[in-house]
């Protein structure tokens, strides 16, 4: 099946809320309304010639400088007759970051929404337990947001040495300075 078959139906059957498509890879990436997700990916399953009927990855993407689009939700399905991966992507606004829960769909994307809830805010309308996975439930924040330092680069309590970054190194026959 080529990219080119599958855009021409997606875009033939959801045209006013494709935004843009691109290729990476050999796959083909969609770009669309957020509001149509579900009816989206349930068109790229139920359609007899797309046949995506498998989720393999769900997650989002923090984009600091978009404005109003600063969360991408990204959905990587698979078709596994033909071989063949297709990427969406919604975009949403960090103020509000909703979009429909793909869990009657998909069954495993129950634990995918709650990972990229967790990590990174995105509220799934609909989902049946969407609670932190990962991180305690005391959190007041989303650490995969780019919004938040890896580091406190003014701490001098800290030893470099312990973080790989200074010191001397031995590998095996090998010595190296820092």
């Amino acid at each position: 099946m080529e990219n080119s078959f599958i855009k021409d139906r997606l875009v033939h059957k959801f045209q006013e809320h494709i935004y843009g498509w691109e290729e990476q890879h050999g796959i083909l990436i969609i770009h669309a309304d957020k509001d149509y997700n579900l009816k989206i990916i349930q068109h790229l399953v139920d359609d007899e010639q797309l046949g995506f009927k498998f989720l393999t990855d769900l997650t989002a993407i923090h984009y600091p400088n978009n404005t109003n689009e600063e969360l991408v939700v990204t959905y990587l399905l698979y078709n596994m007759y033909k071989n063949v991966y297709v990427r969406l992507k919604f975009a949403l606004p960090i103020s509000e970051p909703k979009i429909f829960t793909a869990t009657k769909i998909f069954e495993t994307a129950n634990w995918l929404e709650r990972e990229c809830f967790d990590f990174y805010g995105v509220e799934f309308l609909g989902h049946p337990n969407l609670i932190r996975v990962m991180n305690v439930d005391e959190m007041d924040y989303h650490p995969l947001r780019k919004e938040y330092p890896l580091e406190d680069q003014t701490r001098k309590d800290k030893d470099d040495e312990m973080f790989g970054r200074g010191g001397d190194f031995n590998f095996g026959h090998f010595n190296v300075k820092s």
